[in-house]
């Protein structure tokens, strides 16, 4: 009987790990998601810079929002659905959607003063990436995620110019890095697997 429930416990931990790397899997074939946001939002700041926040960042959130719906939909075509996939999926589009209407809904009121810009993004963004991490025991994601911290707490606590170089240089790693650092590992993901299909068809 010993032996049973400890041949179970081993099965839902070797199960348990199998469904966190699918997650990290997962959520580095989405890395391109990381790498389009972060040059939205550096579209976003400067069109902002040069004039009329009130459309910039209305216009290319929804624009960053058509794209990834596209192009989402497309890749997601290709990819069997898993339960982590799902999950992580879940906490990403929540975030992503309650952003986006605020974002929406501050930048055409002529409210999206850039104190209080920074430390929205940063406090929804790391919220996910720390979600997503935690799940994951990611510890290169939950360093996204304390970086997003920084971010905000620096934007309540130091002037516009901190506040707005903070902000670009942790877009700058968390999404770009990040996305691009997600698309490379699933490329030598890929790269491996059509190695391994080779020898086998060999």
């Amino acid at each position: 009987m010993g032996n049973i429930e400890e041949q179970d416990l081993k099965d839902r931990l070797s199960l348990i790990e199998s469904m966190i790397a699918e997650g990290r899997r997962t959520t580095e074939s989405w890395g391109w998601t990381f790498l389009l946001w972060g040059v939205a939002y550096y579209i976003a700041i400067g069109w902002s810079a040069f004039g009329r926040p009130a459309i910039a960042w209305p216009v290319t959130m929804i624009a960053g929002g058509v794209l990834t719906g596209v192009i989402g939909s497309r890749i997601a075509g290709r990819n069997p659905e898993t339960t982590t996939g799902r999950a992580m999926a879940a906490i990403w589009i929540g975030m992503g959607i309650s952003l986006f209407i605020l974002m929406i809904c501050l930048g055409i009121t002529g409210r999206l003063e850039l104190h209080t810009a920074v430390a929205i993004v940063g406090a929804m963004l790391g919220g996910a990436n720390a979600t997503s991490s935690i799940i994951l025991k990611w510890k290169m994601q939950f360093a996204c995620a304390v970086v997003w911290w920084a971010a905000m707490v620096a934007a309540v606590f130091t002037s516009d110019n901190l506040a707005g170089i903070i902000f670009l240089v942790a877009i700058f790693f968390c999404q770009i890095l990040f996305g691009i650092y997600g698309m490379i590992a699933e490329s030598r993901r890929n790269k491996v697997r059509a190695g391994e299909q080779g020898a086998f068809h060999a």
